[in-house]
């Protein structure tokens, strides 16, 4: 790779960096870089002269309180179009679980459509000062998974195992124009991390274990994504015009390589593994011209990437000569040593030209204009932030008026979209097993069973109509197609069945059972896991297998995941065993390869090779190619195909690894209090619980009276306190769903620790004896005075007068659609 150092020089800059820290462990333990270690690289096409001129134009006529608006980012559901006609912001975004305005979250393009042309319209209409046009952002980490309709690619981790650079330049492309179809023109990806420890919620954002993969797809997907960049012509299309977005190649640097695999933890790596894995996809991902890239949340050896100028700057800028601009991630700034979400100027001067201030953008526009006013943040610091966002804002096109894609419904989903995306599919499927089941006879009597095969929400995963990928139904979905469908749709055509069935029943024995099952959505923070086994303790998939089995029905597994996880009872328990990752809308790619033709002969051949190593017991979390003493169950690369003679013996069944469960979001469910949870009541003689039946289950809610004789309480508390602060960054609500029984006489309160909410309003308009949910987000608890760090009771309801209320559920969700938020209750 061009620019990399030869061995020799690379050791001996490596001695004098040591010798300059006084001490032999300096290389394992410090946080900033060192320039001459690192790659070069250079970005191509963002500096021209003709670029230049123009960028020079517009700076000069700024002012310093526009410069600083160019330096702020707020999120769609924290900012409405009039502010812009006061604050002259730079950009927008729409965070995973925003909607647009007006609208549901779940929402087609033409509600997109609409609110960018409100924030633009009310930017335009600013008094005075120099117009510079908004860039609007938005995550569309596997096609533009925002809005309805749209194709849904497989996540990356399925796309490592394809080992086609080509596709990815095409999948980049068809994402690209369903982003800017729904009036963005920035795409937060492509996402070039290392995972390195399975364990990592995001672990299926990146393409591979091994940086080979990530350096072979960067480019290309920044191309596809972007297209070529041009140099700028004042009347001339830009990216946008041409159907493209700007790329956002993140996240920089070594989030993939966190201790234990925590999210946005610490990555103790020396500088040379912190080169070596994880900073290869920037490389060509800037020689293709990336426009932005995104700081990471991580820290290095204890400094956050978002106030690391080594980094940043030295390295980023200078080093790897990158001419776009650098943004952050959602507060991240706050994170930084001695900042918050609302002031933070060691990120500027360490380098971030944009921060990413969702629901911080007020304050921190007023406190940074403040500090570049007192000179704490430099002028040529900001005239450089800003003459990059100007930069790449000339490149985009966006200082010209056409957007020929914005509002095309028809690129939404459009069949050559999906064809790309079913070609994903297929070449992403890894065959770990196959003892002579595979493939399927056309005109077999198929039963499709196993939870994820009629559901399209599970098949795409996470960052999928919401941030976390859940609440989702088969109705969200109108142009996708279902695992189960797709099966039927083939065997159909050749005179087969196929057969719906989740829990595996059937009147006629079938010829085979494809089972379709595997983890439930998720996205980062909320997909951290302890143990890679599945299923620990509640193995219902593994009883579904084997029920099949011992009726003597041949069962194929499909498996849905984001990682590779312990699943060696799963495989024994079948004749055929798929890897079928988060395939995303196409569930049709999945029959391609796995039903032949009437004969039984293969139409499509498995291709895929496994870009992530499988685990041969639970506690193989940090489990890659190169690494001393590796033993996976199935290695680096391995992937059968029809032609392939291997047989797999019989695995054990050990896991080799236990954990307690940690559980921190479910407080009652089902009928039951989750360790380490229990139900508190204070006084016990003014407030009672009993069993009542909920959601048809018998007695599996508690109702709760409340006689009215004094002040008393019931909460849900554990044994210790516990830290729901990244809960709380994350807008991630406290549900509960309840039903009132006899009316309030009294203010009730519903709690978490100090920050008391007056809930009487919501109890009072519920009619009596309906099943409602309260969702209120946990950032309302925390102005009223929750201390979100140090949470022993995440549910206390008290009131001074009588009430009988039944609950069903208390818990955390992540889907924030109609959550309230009630005002803060009196002391």
């Amino acid at each position: 790779m061009r620019g990399v150092m030869n061995t020799k020089a690379f050791c001996a800059a490596l001695l004098a960096t040591t010798l300059l820290t006084g001490a032999a462990s300096a290389a394992e333990s410090q946080s900033t870089a060192h320039p001459a270690l690192w790659p070069v690289a250079k970005s191509q096409g963002l500096v021209d002269p003709q670029t230049e001129a123009f960028v020079d134009a517009v700076l000069a006529k700024l002012t310093l309180e526009e410069k600083i608006g160019q330096m702020i980012q707020a999120d769609i559901a924290s900012i409405k179009p009039e502010d812009l006609k006061t604050y002259p912001l730079g950009s927008i975004l729409a965070g995973g679980s925003s909607p647009p305005l007006g609208a549901p979250d779940r929402s087609p393009i033409g509600p997109w459509v609409k609110s960018v042309e409100a924030f633009r319209d009310a930017a335009a209409q600013r008094q005075g000062g120099t117009q510079v046009p908004l860039m609007f952002g938005i995550d569309s980490v596997h096609g533009n998974g925002n809005a309805v309709g749209a194709t849904l690619f497989p996540h990356n981790s399925a796309l490592g195992a394809t080992r086609d650079p080509e596709l990815i330049r095409k999948i980049g492309a068809a994402t690209a124009q369903e982003t800017a179809a729904a009036g963005f023109d920035w795409a937060f990806g492509p996402t070039l991390t290392v995972p390195r420890d399975d364990r990592w919620g995001r672990a299926y954002e990146g393409y591979s274990e091994d940086p080979e993969i990530v350096r072979s797809y960067a480019g290309q997907m920044i191309l596809g994504l972007q297209g070529a960049v041009s140099p700028f012509k004042g009347g001339g299309g830009g990216v946008i015009q041409q159907g493209h977005v700007a790329a956002s190649a993140k996240h920089f640097l070594g989030d993939g390589g966190t201790h234990l695999g925590k999210d946005q933890g610490d990555t103790q790596v020396s500088e040379a593994e912190l080169i070596r894995l994880h900073a290869q996809g920037y490389v060509p991902a800037i020689n293709a011209g990336t426009m932005t890239i995104m700081a990471s949340f991580n820290s290095w050896n204890g400094e956050k990437m978002h106030g690391n100028k080594s980094l940043l700057t030295d390295v980023l800028k200078g080093r790897m000569g990158f001419d776009g601009f650098v943004v952050g991630d959602w507060n991240g700034h706050g994170q930084v040593a001695g900042c918050t979400p609302k002031s933070c100027s060691k990120a500027a001067n360490a380098g971030l030209d944009m921060y990413m201030a969702p629901d911080s953008w007020k304050d921190l526009y007023a406190n940074t204009l403040a500090q570049a006013k007192s000179g704490e943040i430099p002028m040529a610091r900001i005239d450089d932030a800003v003459r990059r966002i100007l930069r790449v804002k000339a490149k985009m096109g966006l200082f010209q008026q056409a957007r020929p894609v914005e509002g095309k419904e028809a690129v939404m989903g459009s069949a050559e979209h999906r064809a790309i995306a079913r070609q994903a599919v297929r070449e992403s499927l890894v065959l770990l097993k196959n003892n002579g089941v595979l493939p399927v006879k056309a005109s077999a009597n198929i039963l499709v069973a196993g939870s994820g095969a009629d559901d399209i929400g599970q098949q795409a995963g996470g960052w999928t109509l919401s941030w976390q990928g859940t609440g989702n139904t088969k109705a969200d979905f109108p142009n996708a197609q279902s695992i189960y469908s797709g099966l039927k749709e083939t065997v159909e055509a050749s005179g087969g069945s196929a057969t719906l069935s989740v829990d595996g029943s059937f009147d006629k024995k079938p010829d085979v059972a494809i089972v379709v099952f595997g983890e439930t959505p998720y996205a980062e923070g909320v997909g951290d896991i302890k143990t890679l086994e599945y299923q620990p303790g509640n193995k219902t998939d593994l009883a579904l297998l084997k029920k099949l089995k011992a009726a003597g029905v041949p069962v194929v597994g499909v498996f849905l995941s984001g990682r590779p996880l312990w699943v060696n009872p799963e495989i024994n328990a079948t004749d055929a065993f798929v890897a079928a990752w988060l395939p995303g809308s196409e569930g049709g790619g999945i029959a391609d390869v796995l039903i032949g033709d009437k004969a039984g002969k293969p139409r499509t051949d498995f291709r895929g090779k496994l870009s992530f190593s499988w685990p041969k017991t639970a506690g193989q979390f940090t489990l890659n190619r190169g690494d001393k003493g590796y033993d996976p169950q199935f290695a680096y690369g391995y992937g059968l195909t029809y032609a392939s003679k291997v047989r797999v013996g019989r695995l054990s069944e050990k896991p080799g690894f236990t954990v307690a469960a940690d559980n921190t979001s479910n407080y009652f469910v089902g009928g039951k209090t989750p360790s380490p949870f229990e139900f508190r009541l204070t006084p016990t003689t003014a407030v009672q619980i009993r069993p009542v039946d909920a959601g048809n289950v018998q007695e599996a809610g508690r109702q709760l009276t409340f006689s009215g004789d004094t002040a008393a309480t019931a909460a849900l508390a554990a044994d210790k306190a516990f830290d729901l602060s990244f809960q709380a960054n994350a807008d991630i609500d406290l549900l509960v769903d309840y039903r009132v029984d006899a009316k309030p006489t009294a203010p009730v309160a519903l709690s978490i620790g100090a920050g008391k909410l007056d809930v009487t309003p919501v109890l009072e308009a519920s009619p009596l004896g309906e099943w409602k949910s309260l969702k209120v987000s946990l950032k309302c608890f925390q102005a009223a005075g929750t201390d979100v760090t140090k949470v022993t009771a995440p549910f206390e309801l008290s009131t001074a007068g009588k009430l009988v209320v039944s609950l069903q559920s208390v818990k955390l969700t992540t889907d924030p659609a109609g959550a309230v938020c009630p005002g803060k209750a009196s002391q």
